[in-house]
């Protein structure tokens, strides 16, 4: 809380205009009197934990589950690209530079200030990583774009005015404060779990690099730099793997308790996460998985991508049943499929289908709340992940009090980070290593290679099994799936003509309980939820892996060019 507070007034150094009748109003902070002592530098950078949505704040919508532009997920309708026409401004682009700006005010001042030199190499360092970090958003939306290393002014015409530099040249000056945060960043903050330090920034620099390297090698056909970035995104990853500080929990159990705990704090496997507070600072994501609004839900192809619980490839059973005991006697339900399947999948959905014509309550309510409202999911298939069953009930069901702490970096994903970096590098042992050690917390067989059977991506059986545990293993987080099929050139895959099971959810039988003016279903009265009910697909075309450059930006500054096919 005291962060929160603390960020606040640190962006009015950031966000107070300078009156030009009046250049340093007494009653506001500005630079010439804000940068006065570490306390002061704490503050300021308590502003950039806001960076991380996590599960969100208050109603408003985080990095988990929400983000739906992706074949794991079925949206009633269809979810069309983020961006269909150039637009005035975007925010991805304004916030970015905000944040760059912030951080170069930060590093303009860090020398005038007296304070001890561990202290000023561990801010100047959390300034650089944050300031890589905002590039990096930019060149992964935008491409080239504007490397800006100090504060702008009016004078900075070359930057103002100028045409944007290439993204090699950008990325290559992120790997640069990248790997000045990690070796200066010292042992401030190390033992933390919701505090910068240098495990962090070792998780970002793992991250970014295996962006940039996987891009290098599937859009650039560049061996060389392929090579460079992988090789530092394996040097950030083992340095969290092999720390001894970080462990991922036990069982398809301990995955869950990840992203449902209502207090992280001694969890080995979080590296960095989000404490959320009742009444302070609560969030919406659990609501969103049993409450009464229509929820998007897991769709058949990404159903498909879970291996069987002895680690062969799926059969292609995936029809459900009805339930013959118990609150689900006569309802469609497939737990039968979930304990033939991957265990990681019945900690990510429901074994009850529920969809319009057969909610259902997932809890019964506590005492004085009289109604409970029956969930819906476009596909049936009802998202589980995220949903903690000792939330006490008038806060599960709230859009706006919902308290169970959200994951920002953990380890599986750094796992998931060094064996995709081995296979691309064509190091068989290492990827399945560090695969098997996913698997085996899962309980599942270790890594077989039995290869893409569609050959729809075209790569190695090696490296095609380290992206289906990816998929499997991150599924619904940071819109990870959108992101890697944009580094691995593979973003026709959302092109829903082409690939209509993203589309398809649950097989519902004809005489089960449904509401046929609200699903559509493939074969009439029966057959797999069908979610595309307008038949107007998603056409993919090459344009849509960079977003458009904003109109107004152009017009401000016509060298700065648009994107191809915009």
């Amino acid at each position: 809380m005291k962060k929160i507070i603390l960020s606040l007034m640190a962006g009015m150094v950031l966000l107070t205009g300078c009156d030009l009748l009046n250049p340093n109003p007494i009653d506001n902070f500005t630079e010439d009197n804000f940068f006065t002592s570490e306390t002061n530098v704490e503050m300021y950078t308590n502003y950039f934990y806001s960076e991380w949505s996590g599960y969100g704040n208050n109603g408003s919508y985080g990095d988990f589950y929400f983000p739906n532009l992706n074949d794991n997920q079925a949206v009633t309708g269809l979810s069309g690209w983020n961006f269909k026409a150039v637009s005035a401004s975007d925010g991805t682009w304004n916030a970015c530079y905000t944040e760059i700006r912030r951080a170069n005010i930060l590093l303009k001042h860090i020398d005038e200030i007296d304070m001890p030199a561990a202290s000023k190499a561990y801010y100047t360092s959390l300034a650089r990583l944050y300031r890589g970090w905002q590039h990096f958003c930019l060149v992964r939306k935008f491409g080239d774009c504007y490397w800006v290393d100090k504060e702008l002014t009016t004078e900075d015409a070359t930057i103002l005015y100028g045409k944007r530099q290439n993204r090699n040249e950008v990325m290559d000056k992120v790997l640069e404060d990248l790997n000045y945060a990690v070796a200066n960043m010292g042992e401030k903050n190390a033992s933390s779990r919701t505090a910068y330090n240098v495990h962090v920034a070792n998780a970002i620099k793992s991250r970014i690099c295996l962006f940039e390297g996987t891009y290098a090698k599937y859009h650039q056909n560049d061996k060389a730099r392929a090579e460079k970035y992988l090789k530092e995104c394996q040097t950030a990853s083992l340095a969290l793997i092999n720390n001894g500080q970080f462990a991922l929990t036990p069982g398809a159990e301990g995955y869950r308790a990840n992203y449902n705990s209502l207090d992280l704090a001694g969890n080995t496997e979080m590296i960095m996460y989000k404490k959320y507070i009742s009444g302070t600072l609560p969030h919406a994501t659990q609501d969103y998985c049993c409450g009464s609004t229509q929820t998007n839900g897991l769709s058949k192809a990404a159903f498909n991508a879970y291996l069987m619980a002895d680690g062969s490839l799926p059969t292609g059973d995936d029809k459900g049943v009805l339930g013959t005991d118990g609150y689900d006697a006569g309802k469609p339900v497939i737990y039968h499929l979930l304990e033939a399947r991957d265990p990681r999948l019945a900690q990510q959905i429901d074994g009850y289908l529920a969809y319009v014509g057969n909610g259902r309550k997932r809890y019964e309510g506590m005492p004085g709340q009289e109604t409970v409202a029956e969930n819906t999911v476009s596909t049936g298939y009802g998202i589980l992940k995220f949903d903690e069953p000792e939330t006490e009930g008038k806060f599960r069901q709230a859009t706006n009090g919902n308290v169970t702490d959200g994951p920002i970096f953990w380890l599986a994903e750094v796992v998931l980070n060094a064996a995709e970096a081995c296979a691309e590098l064509g190091d068989e042992a290492g990827a399945k290593k560090y695969v098997d050690m996913l698997r085996t917390r899962a309980g599942m067989p270790g890594l077989k290679l039995q290869g893409d059977k569609d050959n729809n991506m075209g790569v190695s059986d090696l490296i095609w099994e380290v992206r289906r545990e990816r998929r499997v293993e991150l599924m619904f987080d940071n819109n990870d799936r959108y992101w890697s099929l944009i580094r691995w050139h593979q973003l026709d895959k959302l092109d829903t003509e082409n690939y209509p099971e993203q589309t398809k959810g649950a097989w519902i039988e004809a005489g089960w309980p449904i509401d046929l003016n609200s699903v559509k279903l493939t074969e009439g009265d029966h057959g797999y939820i069908e979610c595309n009910t307008t038949g107007v697909h998603r056409k993919y075309e090459e344009k849509h892996y960079l977003a458009p450059i904003p109109s107004g930006q152009i017009e401000l500054n016509p060298e700065i060019g648009q994107n191809p096919g915009w």
